[in-house]
């Protein structure tokens, strides 16, 4: 009896061409490319420009995974977009993509996971593939955070570390036996305990009798905020613990795997887990020196440039691990 598995077909992504330096921010706040590099590995970050949307963004991406993949949007199944920079309020951005897409009735989702979002979403894509509900599922990560931040000195902590983009894979049905190519494990984890270390308050639906009012953006609570330490004492404990959890799930060893694509939040942060775990320097792929943190988009543009450079050729094992708000994290191992 032939094992149904899911593989990654397809990759692709897409950034805004606005490219805004560290030394751009310091025209708009009290800070310095030297304090930002220190504290982040952060450079520059692209910022959309006049009516660039999300769904712009997505859109490009998926035309990309689809061409790699040698498939057409009609081939889809199911779509679903990972992000916490929703393109309205409702309906999700995946609706907007799918409408850009040209496709009429095909069923699509976002997802709300933060910067985990994507590998939420991939382990979502991997489930409904390998049960046999679809057979081609688009997952979609993507992000314009230039919009939303405080470019003040105020909002700085928060505000340097953001950029814009997308990125999208197209998962498919293997059945080959003769091909090894396929997600091996998928491991996601929640704290909703934390949420508040790392949210973005407003608007709000439960507050009352408006969503949000004059008090509260004279707060500045309509940006996200963050307790840096706190969130970064969280991160590097459980991504090696999840990344160990799931290599573990699908016997494999931290010296089997070619590649580690971590969350692109702090280049910090990533170089100290991989310490942690004796990970050698050219293992581990690293962009947001590039395009700053693009929460669910960071690690699917990884991914889709790892692929562009030829990174990823046949039995390429890669590994891929995210910590984010909510408090959300998960580790999903593929082969190619």
């Amino acid at each position: 009896m032939t094992t149904r598995r899911a593989r990654i077909a397809g990759t692709g992504f897409h950034v805004p061409e606005r490219v805004v330096t560290n030394h751009d921010l310091e025209a708009l706040m009290d800070t310095s490319d030297e304090w930002i590099q220190q504290r982040s590995g952060v450079v520059e970050r692209r910022y959309c420009s006049g009516d660039e949307t999300p769904a712009d963004l997505a859109l490009r991406a998926t035309e990309q995974a689809l061409e790699s993949a040698g498939l057409e949007p009609r081939d889809l199944d199911c779509i679903l977009l990972a992000t916490l920079s929703s393109q309205h309020e409702f309906p999700g951005t995946s609706f907007f993509l799918q409408k850009r897409l040209g496709l009429e009735d095909t069923p699509c989702m976002d997802l709300r996971a933060q910067c985990s979002g994507f590998l939420y979403g991939l382990t979502t894509a991997n489930a409904l593939v390998r049960s046999g509900q679809y057979n081609r599922v688009l997952v979609v990560g993507c992000e314009v955070h230039s919009t939303g931040i405080d470019l003040t000195t105020e909002g700085r902590d928060v505000a340097v570390l953001f950029g814009d983009g997308a990125g999208a894979v197209v998962v498919e049905a293997n059945e080959d036996p003769d091909d090894a190519a396929g997600i091996l494990e998928c491991r996601i984890h929640a704290q909703g305990e934390f949420a508040e270390k790392l949210w973005l308050e407003f608007p709000s639906s439960g507050h009352k009798p408006v969503r949000i009012d004059a008090e509260v953006m004279a707060q500045k609570r309509h940006f996200p905020r963050m307790e840096g330490r706190f969130v970064f004492k969280h991160a590097v404990t459980r991504m090696p613990e999840v990344l160990r959890q799931t290599l573990s799930s699908a016997s494999l060893k931290l010296e089997d795997v070619d590649l580690f694509l971590f969350h692109q939040a702090n280049l910090r942060i990533n170089e100290y887990v991989a310490g942690q775990l004796e990970i050698p320097a050219e293992k581990c792929l690293s962009n947001i020196q590039r395009y700053g943190n693009c929460s669910a988009a960071s690690i699917p543009i990884l991914l889709a440039e790892a692929a562009a450079e030829g990174q990823l050729t046949p039995g390429t094992l890669v590994c891929m691990t995210a910590f984010g708000s909510g408090f959300s994290w998960g580790s999903v191992v593929a082969r190619f």
